[in-house]
């Protein structure tokens, strides 16, 4: 896109960033704050929107995945194009596809014209998120004022996803799904609009874009979950799931072959070498897997089965993010005294007895007992993990690839997240499908005439059998998400191996990472 030369003046930029440096970074946190709530606020409308466009329990997970899979198979792409191309140029670009596919997910009338504009989404954030952190290191000096801008930054980036489940209640039960959506556009444009007056462009690097690499690496990720979530609903042997689990082995081979032998890969290899990184990227994947496919399965049994509004729902979860920051405070502190690995080894066995209670819940679960207690438990679990996670991931790493690093990280979280909600999803298929044939008998023995013509029609249950149906559908597509998180924690005790001496080295490094 063209700018005004004026505005690409670094003395006019210079001059207006020293004078409105609210206003810079008022704007680049409301970017970074739109693009995280986005992977929470639409999970509250989910039960509506598959009300509306006629979603099964199973396609529904691609309004989850068709976000997070781009979001995090191009993060690192969208990173690498700011640097090439202008950090303000990249980021602008971003926000307006964002705000354009936010505007026609909005207007969609079927569930494919929703998945798309989902899909342009996630191009849309991995062009700006990545491009907005770097912006804090451009648009202020080194020293205090950086400090403060950078925490700021990791306040919106940690509180988004309880705005995002907050936002998503009121917006659904107060005027109507689509404003999950529809909200974005108003911020998009002022984003759009101050961003040439308050930020200044970044000096361009010589480089190469790495497309091979984030293509084959994405696409391989889609089909990896377009064969699992087919699984669900047409079994193993079906031909398109076994020929989606063929191409994902394809396309993830060659991303390996195009990574060893591309010059600035998007993905360097090398970052897998060290044991700790490596490690850390594991647990990382299993412990989003099971974190993804619990609050996406949470929503529908507390808004389904409990029968709460969406606002209610989105209270419901708000205690959790306490109980994350809770966990992530004390890590914090501690991390000096303790060393990363403790927290690792301790964070991921708790996380596996949440998802252990969370295997109990049942039509009869009360959101005391058999939602939030669990939720809570997990939550801790996850709160320990996530600053050792991202220390662990820059440790020992180059101070001009610590982004990579960190960058590898979050797509390495949003690209679990989406395989994850995909294996859940095949077993509460097959779970699902078992319990309806097994509740078959007693429903036509006490139906009423108008509930059995109702269910030839739409071959759903009314309450309280399809209540039985989505509880254990539930309650079984968490034992995998158990194993998910006791492989997190296998991987802690038995792969990591940072110090306590290794501390001041990881805090250098982590710094201009953050985020």
């Amino acid at each position: 896109m063209t700018t005004s030369p004026l505005l690409d003046d670094p003395k006019l930029d210079t001059t207006r960033r020293s004078a409105r440096p609210g206003i810079a970074l008022a704007v680049i946190a409301a970017c970074q704050l739109m693009v995280v709530l986005d992977t929470t606020i639409v999970n509250i409308a989910l039960p509506h929107i598959q009300t509306a466009l006629q979603f099964s329990t199973t396609d529904l997970t691609w309004v989850v995945s068709a976000y997070t899979l781009t979001f995090g198979g191009l993060l690192l792409l969208g990173g690498r194009a700011g640097d090439i191309l202008g950090r303000r140029r990249v980021f602008l670009t971003g926000i307006l596809l964002f705000t354009l596919a936010s505007l026609l997910g909005g207007l969609a009338q079927e569930p494919w014209q929703l998945l798309a504009a989902r899909v342009l989404q996630g191009v849309g954030g991995a062009i700006a998120s990545p491009t907005s952190l770097a912006l804090v290191t451009t648009t202020f000096p080194e020293g205090p004022e950086r400090n403060r801008a950078f925490g700021v930054f990791a306040a919106v980036s940690a509180g988004g996803g309880a705005i995002g489940m907050l936002a998503g209640g009121m917006l659904t039960q107060w005027l109507d799904w689509r404003w999950v959506l529809f909200v974005n556009v108003p911020i998009g444009i002022a984003i759009a609009f101050l961003t040439p007056l308050y930020i200044a462009e970044s000096e361009r690097h010589s480089g190469r874009f790495d497309i091979a690499g984030a293509l084959t690496s994405t696409l391989g990720m889609v089909a990896l979950v377009y064969g699992f979530i087919r699984a669900s609903e047409q079994g193993w042997r079906d031909d398109l799931t076994l020929g989606s689990f063929g191409a994902a082995v394809v396309l993830l081979l060659l991303f390996a072959a195009v990574e060893s032998r591309a010059r600035e890969p998007i993905t360097p290899l090398r970052m897998f070498a060290d044991r700790n990184r490596s490690g850390t990227y594991v647990i990382m994947l299993s412990l989003a897997a099971a974190m993804f496919g619990m609050f996406f399965f949470i929503v529908l049994f507390v808004q389904n089965v409990l029968d709460y509004s969406p606002i209610r729902a989105g209270l419901a979860f708000l205690p959790v993010t306490v109980v994350i920051a809770i966990g992530a405070g004390l890590s914090q502190r501690l991390l000096p005294v303790l060393g990363p690995k403790p927290f690792m080894v301790s964070g991921t066995l708790i996380a596996v007895v949440g998802l252990c209670w969370q295997t109990m819940i049942s039509p009869d679960s009360s959101y005391l007992g058999g939602v939030l207690g669990p939720m809570m438990v997990f939550g801790f679990g996850m709160g320990l993990n996530f600053v050792t996670l991202t220390l662990t991931a820059v440790s020992g790493v180059a101070q001009h690839e610590a982004g990579a690093a960190s960058g590898l990280l979050n797509a390495t979280q949003q690209v679990g997240g989406s395989i994850g909600l995909a294996i859940l999803t095949t077993v509460f298929g097959t779970a699902s499908r078992d319990e309806a044939t097994k509740q078959l008998p007693d429903f036509m023995a006490h139906a009423t005439p108008q509930q059995q013509a109702a269910f030839a029609k739409t071959h759903q249950f009314p309450a309280p059998w399809s209540h039985e149906v989505l509880a254990h559908g539930i309650s079984t597509a968490f034992v995998p998400a158990v194993a998910m998180a006791v492989l997190a924690m296998i991987t802690a005790l038995m792969v990591i191996r940072v110090r306590k001496s290794d501390l001041e080295a990881l805090a250098g490094a982590a710094g201009p990472a953050g985020g």
